[in-house]
């Protein structure tokens, strides 16, 4: 004998929710808190998952800092007439006598144009013979030829004028206006005058950094800090080379929040929640607000600092952000996002409940329009 059509259906129906529970397959966007828990190093895993508070902020927040070493520091400026091999200079050079040494007949001054600075430091001026250019001054080069030149006309007058040369130079490339080669002359020979010379920053100035090579040390400020800390507008050298770089750290974020991206940097620094508003906040109709986690590889020194232990090399820390806790907010607004962390927030549990409740209300309804179809064919 067969079971009347609504009895079937039921049976159905039962069958379906009972396969659903049983299976657990309902899809979700990653792991729970409790599974994440799971991982700590009480449990099965091998991370250290810590509650974030004032202790944790102040320990966890430290990030490496920019800035130039002393020897770029303490670097005094380059002499802006400070001669060097391979520069040009102009002389000029006056006589009061009538059949000078230098000066053509009918004529009071002759000019030696583009006077070469030879790789050894010296220049050649006819009746001065060779005298050594670089490490003086234009002053000091006029001193030394008018006393040459002194004993064989009287009171010779002597002008000389240090031009642009390949001598001292530096090298300017990356994100800004005009990359080139520029000699460091009066107006340039801080580091913002050559940049400013070279066409400023091509990127936003909040996350441009700015590099200097100096032989084998290289220092690297932030673009800002140049002009908010006089100290890091060092004085330039020869040989220096300048790469301006748009910021390239990011953080990942993953779970219930409105976005799930790989996020680069848009400031110097990034808290938790700044992070979490990047991406659109926290879906309102999946997220635990007291699960927003921030996972990180912290280096050894921290974590011995964090966890109050012993450890060996990097570990796997687990940061957890609660949002409803007393203080919470404040929590997440100081804790400092640092490159590389991904940030996830788990679901609510009501998020995975809604879900199970709509799989079923669609698998009954699937059931019951089958039956009703069924009836309808066989006019029961």
């Amino acid at each position: 004998m067969s079971l009347p059509i609504p009895r079937l259906a039921k049976g159905l129906a039962l069958i379906a929710a009972a396969a659903l529970l049983a299976g657990c397959g309902l899809p979700r966007s990653g792991p729970t808190r409790g599974e994440i828990f799971e991982g700590s190093v009480l449990r099965q895993g091998d991370a250290f998952i810590l509650v974030v508070d004032d202790r944790v902020n102040a320990i966890a927040s430290v990030a490496p800092a920019l800035g130039f070493s002393s020897s770029f520091l303490n670097a005094g400026q380059v002499g802006s007439d400070t001669i060097n091999p391979g520069d040009t200079l102009g002389l000029t050079i006056f006589e009061n006598v009538t059949d000078g040494l230098l000066v053509p007949t009918g004529q009071n001054a002759t000019i030696l144009d583009e006077v070469q600075v030879d790789g050894g430091g010296f220049i050649f001026v006819p009746y001065a013979g060779r005298i050594r250019a670089a490490g003086n001054t234009p002053e000091r080069v006029r001193q030394i030829i008018t006393e040459r030149l002194g004993d064989q006309t009287p009171d010779p007058q002597v002008q000389v004028r240090r031009l642009a040369g390949d001598g001292a130079t530096v090298s300017v490339v990356g994100a800004v206006g005009a990359q080139g080669v520029y000699a460091i002359e009066r107006p340039t020979r801080l580091l913002s005058e050559m940049l400013a010379r070279a066409g400023g920053v091509a990127v936003d100035a909040d996350i441009a950094r700015v590099t200097v090579t100096r032989g084998d040390h290289t220092g690297q400020v932030w673009f800002e800090d140049i002009y908010e800390t006089p100290g890091n507008d060092i004085a330039l050298r020869d040989g220096d080379r300048i790469i301006v770089e748009e910021d390239t750290r990011s953080f990942t974020a993953l779970g219930a929040t409105g976005a799930q991206d790989l996020v680069p940097f848009e400031s110097q620094t990034i808290s938790a929640i700044e992070a979490i508003a990047t991406v659109g906040g926290l879906n309102p109709n999946q997220a635990d607000p007291t699960g927003v986690f921030v996972f990180r590889n912290e280096p050894e020194a921290i974590a011995e600092q964090l966890v109050g232990q012993e450890v060996t090399g990097t570990q796997r820390v687990v940061y957890v952000l609660d949002l409803t806790r007393p203080n919470g907010l404040f929590f997440a607004r100081d804790f400092a996002i640092r490159d590389g962390d991904t940030v996830y927030v788990t679901e609510a549990p009501f998020s995975q409940f809604s879900k199970v409740i709509a799989a079923l209300t669609g698998s009954l309804g699937a059931v019951n329009s089958v039956v009703g179809t069924a009836q309808t064919v066989t006019g029961g």
